[in-house]
């Protein structure tokens, strides 16, 4: 197994290449391992660098660089936090057809090359699906996972929002067209403002920090400039399922989610909380954006597990 190592990235998502007009630059390298055969899975580290371990798990789509959010109140908590570019999104490998069970084999090697033995997991949107995984397949990893905005396995959700259908019915049945597709958004995101990003995950893109806005356009472009493979690949995962049981879940499970989330309806995360064995939701007023940013200094604040 072995890895590079380069300069951490910045906190506000760019890098020092970034201009004015805010194009985001890629001269700061992220740290690699390699998993599998021939595979290779990306991460920055943001937060305390001697402190407590966890895992943020970004969305999909998403990138490594959405930890950045994260990080004043990771540094503030004595938290030190991993973010991968989960397999297909940034700079790691392609896995087409992966499922959520594959989890620990790319995330055990990226704790094993951050010399880490259990961590903490704070997932967000559809990172949801490998954090309850690898709560089920290997809750010896995990001290607790903490999920914001997160969604829900289809067994679990009640009525999927027609876009996320029709998304992962082209995922499933018709991958290049929606490769396409979403070539297409990163095209418009380069050209456009963070709003044309936004759109995605607020009703209320005037609403969000400029500096939070701009981190969530270079996350969004990050996540799909090298492949379209991860969003692909996970947004089929909604016509045929996660493969994931809540109730085998073995750890402590907090959810986080916003009462006017139009992507993950608060029901379903309340039909979730009931189906896992150890859990408790906090509902806000928020949406599927802003709920994460209205939690950030609170995620760490739970205590693990003795």
């Amino acid at each position: 197994m072995t890895h590079s190592t380069a300069a951490r990235e910045r906190t506000d998502g760019t890098d020092t290449a970034s201009s004015e007009s805010g194009e985001t630059g890629a001269d700061e390298e992220p740290r690699t391992v390699e998993y599998g055969t021939g595979r290779e899975l990306a991460y920055a580290e943001y937060g305390a660098p001697d402190g407590a371990p966890a895992v943020f798990l970004h969305g999909t789509p998403g990138s490594r660089r959405l930890g950045a959010l994260l990080d004043d109140a990771a540094r503030e908590g004595g938290v030190r936090l991993l973010a991968p570019d989960r397999p297909g999104f940034g700079r790691s490998t392609d896995w087409p057809e992966r499922r959520p069970a594959g989890v620990t084999v790319w995330l055990e090697p990226l704790l094993a090359d951050a010399g880490v033995e259990r961590a903490r997991v704070v997932a967000f949107s559809g990172g949801a699906a490998d954090a309850l995984a690898l709560g089920s397949e290997r809750p010896d990893l995990v001290d607790r996972l903490g999920l914001v905005s997160g969604a829900v396995p289809p067994s679990v959700a009640e009525a999927t929002p027609r876009l996320q259908r029709l998304l992962g019915r082209l995922g499933a049945t018709t991958p290049r067209l929606l490769g396409a597709a979403l070539r297409a958004q990163v095209r418009l995101a380069e050209r456009a403002g963070p709003s044309a990003v936004l759109a995605q995950y607020t009703d209320d893109p005037a609403d969000i920090p400029a500096d939070a806005a701009e981190l969530v356009r270079a996350d969004f472009l990050e996540a799909l400039d090298r492949s379209r493979d991860g969003a692909v690949t996970e947004l089929a995962w909604a016509g045929d399922g996660w493969g994931v049981s809540p109730a085998d879940v073995g750890v402590p499970v907090h959810l986080w989610h916003g009462s006017d989330d139009a992507n993950v309806p608060v029901e379903d995360a309340e039909r979730l909380r009931d189906r896992l064995p150890d859990a408790e939701l906090t509902a806000l007023g928020g949406d599927h954006l802003t709920t994460l940013l209205a939690v950030r200094s609170r995620v760490f604040d739970i205590a693990p597990r003795d």
